[in-house]
């Protein structure tokens, strides 16, 4: 297939499918409904026409039939007077007027056969163009009900393009809920652990709270330390009880670390 031909066929193609996309039957039936009016027209006129020539027809016919009974009535007096000669003239005349007649009314009688059968043309065009109009009524109608369905189904099925762009809005507004709802879940998580502060409040004695937690928690910790270390001493010696712990007396370390005390003179001894 040379390059001309393809190039002409894929516009073929794109063009087809263009003009089935915007076709509309109902309108297409419109337009052929309105043809066969116009060509319904057109046969009427055809009849009234045809009626019109030969209703001259039969008026030329009267009116030479008229003139032929006149020289029928000027030859008789003719005669009566003794003039055959103007008799003859008269009768001749009558036949030429006769030859027409009889050519008018054969004239007559084939227009008005065409008009019989025009006639009768266009009563049966007249039913045809009524039955398509019911046809088409019926098909619009039913074309209309199925284009609606189609809408209905498509949109309870979300794959409309408008419900589609609703869909994808609402998905959207959804996804973005969720974030803000995470984001703040977060925050508040990390106000409430002290990895950030709330700067709405205006309590700065936060810090001071929290400080004095944080010592709560260590002296829990170092009388935790402390009992276990009384256990721990007390399980040396079987049957031992172990000694209270005195929080205020001073470490060995701290023993060694003080001076030795002077020796008390005898004087003020005594």
């Amino acid at each position: 297939m040379s390059l001309m031909k393809r190039i002409r066929l894929i516009f073929s193609a794109k063009a087809n499918k263009a003009l089935d996309r915007a076709e509309d039957p109902r309108e297409t039936l419109d337009y052929s409904y309105q043809k066969q009016l116009e060509l319904l027209q057109k046969v009427r006129k055809g009849v009234a026409d045809v009626a019109t020539s030969r209703k001259r027809i039969e008026l030329q016919i009267n009116q030479l039939q008229q003139q032929a009974d006149k020289l029928t009535q000027q030859a008789q007096k003719a005669l009566g007077m003794g003039r055959e000669d103007l008799a003859r003239e008269a009768l001749t005349r009558k036949s030429a007027l006769t030859t027409q007649i009889t050519d008018l009314q054969a004239q007559h009688t084939q227009l008005q056969g065409e008009e019989e059968k025009l006639t009768l043309a266009s009563q049966r065009l007249q039913a045809k163009v009524e039955a398509f109009r019911t046809k088409k009524e019926t098909i619009k109608a039913t074309y209309t009900a199925a284009q609606a369905q189609t809408r209905i189904n498509e949109a309870f099925s979300g794959i409309s393009e408008e419900m589609g762009d609703v869909g994808l809005a609402v998905q959207r507004a959804e996804d973005k809920t969720a974030q803000m709802q995470a984001r703040a879940g977060a925050i508040d998580e990390l106000i409430a652990s002290g990895a950030l502060d709330d700067a709405s409040s205006l309590n700065h004695g936060d810090d001071i709270a929290r400080e004095l937690e944080s010592m709560s928690s260590q002296s829990d910790v170092e009388r935790e330390l402390a009992a276990l270390k009384a256990a721990s001493g007390g399980a040396v010696t079987a049957g031992e009880q172990p000694k209270a712990i005195d929080a205020t007396a001073p470490e060995p370390a701290e023993l060694e670390a003080q001076p030795a005390a002077e020796p008390v003179e005898r004087g003020e001894q005594a």
